[in-house]
């Protein structure tokens, strides 16, 4: 209640500002998002641990660089896990072809969010689900195909010091709106490390290296996971905690960031 009470208080004195142009009422307005450039099409990035890599902007973007570090560095703005996700959902929203896990879970749902209904119906040729208004006649699938949430774990002296993991926070989100699961305690963070910008791509190689474990594995084993982090930069990290996921039994891993540097 006190919590709850202290926010409130905050928000009444401190109310949101848009980063872009400091209008009052949210952290990313609609008008700044709209001329951020979210990218409208997809390239499949493979690579020895990912199955493929979705990102929304550059990270180049000074806005989006912003937004990021505002986040994640102090005074740490959590609520900017809202617009960062919907950042990633309108990645998906804009692209002609979505990932399989946006389809095979929409095509699960009798009322598909408004994202996914405005994308279909500018289709020349609608898929079937679409022409059935999204009402599927046989069994709706399980589990969304099998796919899970999983978020880049911190350390557990970083998330002291920060007082929630940025990625779970997105991946919170992105459960939110996906309707897909977020699991937190499987993957974990056992080794303090070095901030990875600080570094080169070799010492970031060393420096993420046997950082993770996983537990719980028999939640995982079998299933196909999204890994959610903020950035995407040489890939180290996303790169050993699908290694660490992967030994553990995961099927495959698609990797999901905000944006890439």
């Amino acid at each position: 209640m006190w919590l709850k009470i202290k926010n409130f208080i905050f928000d009444l004195l401190f109310p949101a500002q848009c980063l872009g142009c400091q209008k009052e009422g949210t952290y990313l307005c609609e008008d700044c998002q709209s001329i951020l450039g979210i990218l409208e099409s997809h390239k499949t990035y493979s690579t020895k641990n990912l199955k493929d890599l979705y990102f929304s902007l550059p990270y180049q973007n000074p806005l989006v660089k912003n937004l990021i570090q505002k986040f994640k560095y102090q005074p740490y703005i959590k609520e900017l896990s809202k617009s960062l996700a919907n950042l990633i959902i309108s990645h998906f929203q804009c692209l002609e072809n979505p990932p399989e896990f946006i389809q095979s879970h929409f095509q699960c749902l009798e009322n598909p969010p408004e994202f996914i209904q405005s994308h279909f119906q500018c289709l020349e040729n609608p898929p079937e689900f679409i022409q059935s208004h999204f009402k599927l006649i046989e069994k709706p699938l399980i589990d969304f195909a099998g796919f899970i949430l999983i978020p880049v774990p911190l350390s557990k002296k970083r998330l002291k010091e920060r007082g929630f993991n940025q990625t779970e926070e997105i991946g919170k989100e992105l459960s939110k709106l996906l309707k897909i699961p977020l699991i937190s305690d499987c993957l974990i963070k056992v080794k303090e490390t070095l901030p990875q910008v600080e570094l080169s791509d070799e010492e970031r190689e060393e420096n993420i290296k046997d950082a993770f474990s996983c537990q719980n594995q028999n939640k995982i084993q079998g299933r196909k996971i999204l890994l959610i982090d903020d950035v995407y930069t040489t890939g180290s990290t996303m790169e050993e905690c699908g290694r660490v996921l992967k030994d553990a039994g995961v099927r495959e891993i698609i990797g999901i960031v905000t944006a890439r540097g």
